[in-house]
């Protein structure tokens, strides 16, 4: 319904200039709310208790508070439905931390980069099958590589030339522990952060260690995480990296993402990166 009243507000304000139609679009915002989703994945973004938490949640929330937009509705989706429902017009914003890629870049618009993260291993306790890196799932083909649908892992996979017989698509992070004592999988494919997550108070399951980052085209692997808006939002999304672009100098933008395990050289990464670089990256 907020989509649909804020689509039909735009529609009327078609002939205005560049910067008054952003100016519309945020004072929509401010008027009506906003719809945004995350995809329940610590520490990245969740909801608990009706409220919202995590990596994106939180910065989003202080960002749009600085610009005067604070009645938020979160929703919990899918990771692999985000961005089909972002296109879909069913939420505003997502807040998830998704990687910048250059095939998502194609679908959506990312704000500036907002995190940083190296990857990482979910596997059983004591790690039965040795498993430390994507090189492992190669040489050994009869491994099952578990990975959530629509994550960037699976492009990690292929690029190592990962049969599609070795890769167990999951819905939800959450389903990597029970696969694993399970036996569907060998190994859950994430970022570090979300496999440090799924291991706390599992003694089932545990991170590989050590892990041998993926590399890609003679690059070790990092990921960075923006928020993720409809390519219909060009003007709102300006004002937004804004806004962004202030909060990021502020101690409270580090202590947040400090909170939720980043490190300074992880912060560090996130903001010398260049989010029109990544998604034309080949």
């Amino acid at each position: 319904m907020k989509r649909a009243l804020r689509n039909g507000l735009l529609l009327v304000a078609t002939a205005a200039l560049s910067f008054g139609f952003a100016q519309s679009a945020v004072e929509d915002f401010q008027q009506n709310g906003i719809t945004i989703a995350t995809a329940n994945e610590i520490p990245y973004g969740w909801v608990e208790n009706g409220e919202a938490q995590g990596i994106g949640p939180d910065v989003a929330e202080a960002v749009l508070a600085n610009m005067g937009i604070t009645d938020i509705e979160w929703t919990v989706t899918e990771f692999g439905s985000l961005i089909p429902g972002l296109i879909a017009n069913r939420f505003d914003l997502v807040a998830a931390s998704q990687a910048v890629l250059p095939a998502r870049c194609e679908q959506v618009s990312f704000s500036k980069i907002n995190s940083s993260y190296g990857e990482g291993f979910l596997v059983a306790a004591g790690n039965p099958k040795d498993i430390h890196s994507y090189q492992d799932f190669v040489d050994n083909p009869d491994l099952k590589l578990g990975i959530v649908s629509g994550a960037d892992q699976l492009d990690f996979a292929q690029a190592y030339g990962l049969d599609e017989s070795q890769i167990v698509p999951l819905n939800a992070n959450a389903d990597a522990p029970s696969a694993l004592t399970a036996g569907r999988i060998d190994a859950y494919g994430a970022t570090g952060l979300t496999v440090v997550g799924l291991a706390e108070g599992n003694d089932r399951v545990e991170p590989a260690q050590p892990f041998e980052d993926p590399v890609v085209d003679g690059e070790p692997v990092r990921s960075y995480g923006a928020f993720t808006f409809s390519q219909d939002d060009a003007e709102f999304l300006e004002a937004f990296n804004t806004e962004l672009a202030a909060f990021q100098e502020t101690q409270e933008y580090r202590d947040i993402l400090h909170s939720h395990g980043l490190t300074d050289t992880d912060i560090d990464a996130a903001l010398g990166a260049s989010t029109e670089a990544l998604c034309a990256a080949e």
